[in-house]
């Protein structure tokens, strides 16, 4: 029976002998868990003159020896010639060095499992009784990382060394709405959470998968009604983080695209709590895609403008639809869309651009109001267009511009 061990070689001195891709692999590993590399091969390989040349690894040039094997803590034999890798271990048995046989996992007396890392978890997978199997035990691994990064499984700490200290804040992007357009990064994270702070966009039916003792806290803002302001919403980041918890702040789209990520980006800093951001699917571009309305068409146009819909439209963004120089598209602005709209026409837009708006992207309600500039107000108001919308301004919102319809267009 193989027994499973982590081994820490922070700061250990490790053999691997051979100067191939195989040998390659194995010490940039090594390095990367802090091992003191020394690699012997008369020859190495261009992946292993890089990490001598980064100072990585040490290389000495010339065959491998039986004292190099003295002061080891392990020894890799990757070398191309069997006989030389069986040598080798032999001789690591004799000074109780634990050896791994690349070409052999039976030769040797440790075995290099398949790995995964996830939440700080490193999981491996080897063969029971040392039998060389490397496609089985790959697909293995390789099933088992598909479940620990998209599984609603809760991988938070259970222990932790010392005092908590200061925990650390996720600035995850949730994406349009729908669940599996969530990344598989931002999935984790939620899996790691002791806190989410949420709003009401985003893919908020997975919060229902989350284990009972994760405190949600909905700071969502619903348009004219800003319940939680946003100093309010920074607050509870660093209270949280402060408590040594992970907090995931869990936003629709992408916190960076007029999510207010930066500024809670710099709250957390100023107070010395660590943060991460997740980038999500923002709207202004999975909207209009989802819809079927590419924002950019070879021949049609080829730049996008994005702006929010808070108030006046900035000149830029009036100049890239009265030149029809880049496909406009407004973010949160159903509540002002007629200002937009008159905003455009008294500065020159043609009244027959192609317009748009994307009601509820990609969730099963998703919806598609198609009119000229001049009469998209009207066509919205009979079809009761509601926010959340991404409207879309330009000609590549004209209808039948690809051959496949937008999805759900409204009724006449």
């Amino acid at each position: 029976m193989t027994a499973l061990l982590g081994l820490d070689l922070h700061g250990r001195p490790v053999l691997v002998a051979g100067g191939g891709p195989v040998a390659a692999r194995r010490a940039a590993g090594l390095a990367a868990d802090g091992a003191l590399v020394t690699v012997v091969a008369p020859q190495v390989c261009e992946d292993l003159h890089d990490l001598v040349v980064a100072g990585t690894v040490r290389w000495q040039e010339r065959e491998v020896a039986e004292h190099d094997v003295d002061g080891m803590w392990l020894v890799q034999a990757a070398t191309d010639d069997l006989r030389a890798n069986e040598r080798l271990c032999r001789w690591a048995d004799r000074r109780r060095v634990w050896s791994v046989n690349a070409g052999d996992s039976g030769a040797g007396s440790a075995r290099t499992p398949a790995t995964t890392t996830q939440a700080g978890l490193v999981v491996g997978v080897v063969s029971q009784d040392g039998t060389p199997d490397p496609r089985r035990v790959a697909a293995v691994r390789d099933a088992l990382a598909t479940r620990l990064a998209c599984e609603p499984l809760d991988l938070r700490p259970r222990r932790r060394a010392g005092s908590p200290g200061p925990g650390r804040v996720v600035l995850v992007g949730g994406g349009p709405g729908a669940e599996d357009l969530l990344t598989v990064r931002g999935r984790r994270a939620l899996s790691e959470a002791d806190v989410v702070v949420t709003d009401r966009l985003g893919p908020t039916g997975l919060l229902a998968d989350l284990p009972a003792d994760v405190e949600v806290v909905d700071v969502g803002k619903t348009p004219g009604l800003h319940a939680v302001s946003q100093e309010e919403i920074n607050r509870i980041l660093v209270e949280q983080a402060q408590r040594g918890r992970t907090v995931v702040r869990l936003k629709g789209g992408d916190p960076f695209v007029y999510g207010r990520g930066g500024e809670e980006v710099l709250a957390c800093r100023a107070h010395g709590i660590p943060v991460e951001v997740v980038p999500g699917v923002s709207s202004a571009l999975s909207g209009p895609g989802l819809a079927g309305i590419p924002l950019t068409h070879r021949g049609t146009v080829g730049s996008v403008h994005v702006a929010h819909g808070h108030g006046v439209l900035e000149p830029a963004a009036v100049a890239s639809v009265v030149g029809r120089s880049a496909t406009l598209v407004i973010l949160m602005g159903v509540s002002l869309l007629a200002e937009h709209v008159d905003q455009l026409l008294a500065a020159g837009a043609d009244p027959r651009t192609p317009a748009a708006v994307v009601e509820r992207a990609s969730l099963p309600d998703q919806r598609l109001t198609t009119a000229p500039l001049e009469g998209l107000v009207e066509r919205c108001r009979e079809v009761g267009v509601a926010a959340p919308a991404v409207v879309v301004v330009g000609d590549v919102a004209a209808p039948g511009l690809l051959e496949e319809p937008g999805l759900l267009e409204a009724p006449a």
